[in-house]
């Protein structure tokens, strides 16, 4: 692995091009790791913390102390007097531009300070709550399970349909085949937005309206899937399939045993790609789903914002959580998206 990092275009030393491969893809990583770094980081933070400016690079809470005949543990703070010397004091409360406090080894005695006197003391704290809080407020497992059963089955759907269809403008001869496959690829330059309220109404008609399988049903065909399977199976000899027709192997049979094995990479990289729309898919869910027991995941995480208040650090502590399982998926599949994507584009 080092000597395949470390290897150059000239041995021994590194050129123009090593250092602007190098630097492009430091350049990407950061673009990519640090938002999602940043939201792991605020995940762990408390919600005045997420909400404080300018922002902490590591996850901190206010320092507490608990005062005997107080009825809350006070903020600890440091007080800066005007002949500069400094004294730790308890916040007891604030009004205005005003503050309340008192000291810790006399607690019998409060006093008035400036705010602008204060300044509050901080340490490092893991807000593990903001991940096992929204679980027990909302129906986040429920949620959990629906996105999960929406992206299986969908993705299942996909591949078996989808390749299907690839199977039959790749490997049979028949009029206006060639037409059949530019329609399916035309159908990928009409937005969802155009299309939205007729296929909407289909899935009343269906009587598939706050179902789930009314979200699944309507995205399992689609053209990117059909043109990277076809693509793929145009490398596919003919000869290998007309030999299995000889043994009397039903077109089926040749489908299921001899052309899907030999397309594993393609269909590794289109289960990638469908897990990732069907996990992320926000706009079309949200249309079909009403009922709070339906909802997937993202419609889930956007109940969280209200008109008034938005729980950043619920909505950053379950996004983390819904990138898990992508993020497993694709590490286990990677291998099969250069090779796959590469075929799909060779005859």
């Amino acid at each position: 692995m080092i000597a395949f990092l470390t290897r150059t275009r000239q041995k021994g030393r590194m050129d123009l091009t090593d250092w602007l491969a190098w630097g492009w893809a430091i350049l990407g990583t950061l673009v990519v790791a640090i938002p999602v770094g940043w939201a792991v980081i605020s995940s762990l933070k408390t919600e005045a913390e997420i909400n404080s400016f300018p922002p902490a690079l590591v996850p901190r809470a206010a320092q507490t102390i608990t005062i005997e005949g107080q009825s809350k543990p006070l903020s600890v703070w440091i007080r800066k007097a005007p002949d500069g010397s400094e004294q730790t004091v308890a916040l007891v409360r604030r009004i205005g531009l005003a503050a309340t406090v008192l000291d810790p080894a006399k607690p019998q005695e409060t006093f008035r300070v400036p705010v602008s006197e204060l300044s509050q003391l901080k340490e490092f704290h893991l807000q593990w709550s903001n991940y096992t809080e929204p679980l027990k407020q909302f129906n986040f497992l429920r949620y959990l399970w629906n996105t999960v059963f929406v992206t299986v089955v969908a993705t299942a759907l996909t591949l078996f349909l989808n390749s299907l269809t690839a199977f039959a403008l790749s490997k049979y001869r028949f009029a206006g085949r060639n037409a059949v496959f530019a329609l399916i690829l035309s159908t990928m330059m009409i937005p969802l937005s155009v299309i939205m309220v007729p296929a909407f109404m289909v899935i009343v008609g269906l009587n598939l309206a706050d179902n789930l399988w009314g979200v699944i049903l309507s995205t399992v065909s689609t053209p990117t899937g059909v043109f990277l399977l076809r693509q793929y199976m145009l490398t596919i000899p003919d000869d290998l399939i007309e030999a299995a027709r000889v043994d009397a192997a039903s077109e089926f049979r040749i489908y299921w045993r001899i052309v899907l094995p030999l397309c594993a990479p393609a269909l590794a990289v289109l289960a990638i790609f469908s897990v990732i729309w069907r996990w992320n898919d926000f706009l079309w869910p949200l249309i079909v789903l009403s009922s709070p027991d339906n909802y997937t995941l993202q419609i889930g995480l956007n109940s969280l914002q209200g008109q008034f208040n938005v729980q950043w650090h619920y909505i950053l502590a379950m996004t983390v959580v819904t990138l898990l399982p992508v993020t497993v998926v694709f590490l286990f599949l990677q291998k099969y998206i250069t090779e796959g994507v590469a075929s799909s584009g060779v005859k």
